[in-house]
């Protein structure tokens, strides 16, 4: 009797599994490894912050979940935004986090290494690097597989300056 395949077969992406081919059934489609040096910097951007995604429905297929990296250079201060309906929970690595956020950003709170902080959805923030000399570097986990930067024009306690971003494209320093 030949093998029929039934919808309950059928991969939850849509393509069916053969399995005839002896390749194991989680081979391509179970767990994934993103090497921290090749995390993906297309992300929706906030000056002041330096955004990468290592895990996302583009690079993985994930449904429900973002995750990536923050950088945000000492002494630096976000522009004043939001995550539309994503929930996102930020994990200290390395650093001193201030976080502005609020109507006008009056209420602050700050973190550190080990600490975690969560932003519920459509709240207007600001992220501060409370160092003036160390990196403030984050893990950044969101609700969904999209990413959402809502960027606000509000005139926030602690203005945004400008930072310089310098990398091999930008030897002398860009914006």
């Amino acid at each position: 009797m030949a093998h029929e395949h039934h919808p309950d077969d059928a991969h939850p992406h849509g393509h069916a599994h053969d399995h005839d081919h002896g390749e194991p059934r989680w081979k391509h489609d179970g767990v994934r490894v993103v090497p921290g040096n090749q995390l993906d910097s297309n992300v929706p951007s906030t000056p002041g912050m330096d955004r990468k995604a290592a895990i996302n429905f583009a690079r993985v297929g994930a449904q429900k979940l973002w995750a990536g990296t923050v950088t945000i250079h000492p002494d630096a201060k976000t522009g004043a935004h939001h995550h539309g309906h994503l929930e996102s929970v930020i994990y200290v690595v390395k650093g001193r986090a201030r976080m502005r956020w609020g109507e006008q950003l009056e209420f602050t709170a700050e973190a550190g290494p080990g600490d975690f902080i969560y932003v519920p959805p459509y709240v207007p923030h600001q992220e501060i690097n409370a160092s003036a000399d160390e990196v403030l570097e984050c893990v950044l986990c969101r609700s969904d597989g999209q990413a959402v930067a809502v960027n606000l024009d509000i005139e926030p306690v602690e203005k945004p300056e400008t930072v310089l971003w310098v990398d091999p494209t930008h030897p002398t320093g860009g914006v």
